[in-house]
């Protein structure tokens, strides 16, 4: 083997202080690069502008275009609200169960059947009422002879006036 002349310890000093900087610059190039370089964002283009996926959250949000550049808002999440829908209805669930655990305190059922009764039908006039009858007398043959005789004059009056008008038609043609 032979010694290491300075040549050599100058190149090996060299290579490895290059080293150290390549290693270190992608340290600090990964560290500057945005996050969309990492992959943390995913973007799909839509007719409004640019949908964008955080891959790390999961937080969806639309980015468009405005005169000052670009700017993104959140999608509202269905997911969160349906979970807090779920937690409300589950803690009711639980509610219900500890009051009915408790004891009824409404009884819903009933043993004997309810009477039926016609919601249409008058009630009977009680007995104090009895003497305050309403009754309405039933029409005369005089008022009924009156009802005809205006039903059979209307009657005529309006075929004549159909006979009319046919007249007045077959007379233009």
């Amino acid at each position: 083997m032979r010694p290491a002349t300075s040549s050599t310890t100058s190149w090996l000093a060299t290579a490895a202080i290059a080293a150290v900087m390549a290693t270190s610059g992608g340290l600090v190039a990964a560290q500057s690069a945005p996050d969309s370089e990492n992959g943390r964002y995913t973007m799909t283009p839509i007719p409004e502008g640019v949908l964008r996926l955080d891959t790390r959250t999961g937080t969806v949000s639309t980015c468009t275009r405005n005169g000052a550049g670009w700017a993104c808002y959140a999608v509202p999440d269905e997911r969160s609200a349906l979970d807090a829908e779920i937690g409300r209805l589950q803690a009711e669930v639980e509610k219900l169960k500890g009051q009915l655990a408790a004891g009824p305190t409404v009884s819903g059922k009933v043993d004997e059947a309810l009477p039926k009764s016609d919601s249409l039908k008058k009630a009977e006039p009680k007995v104090a009422e009895g003497d305050r009858r309403i009754e309405i007398p039933l029409p005369s043959d005089q008022d009924l002879d009156r009802a005809m005789s205006f039903l059979e004059k209307a009657w005529r009056r309006l075929i004549d006036m159909a006979n009319r008008v046919q007249k007045d038609v077959s007379g233009r043609i």
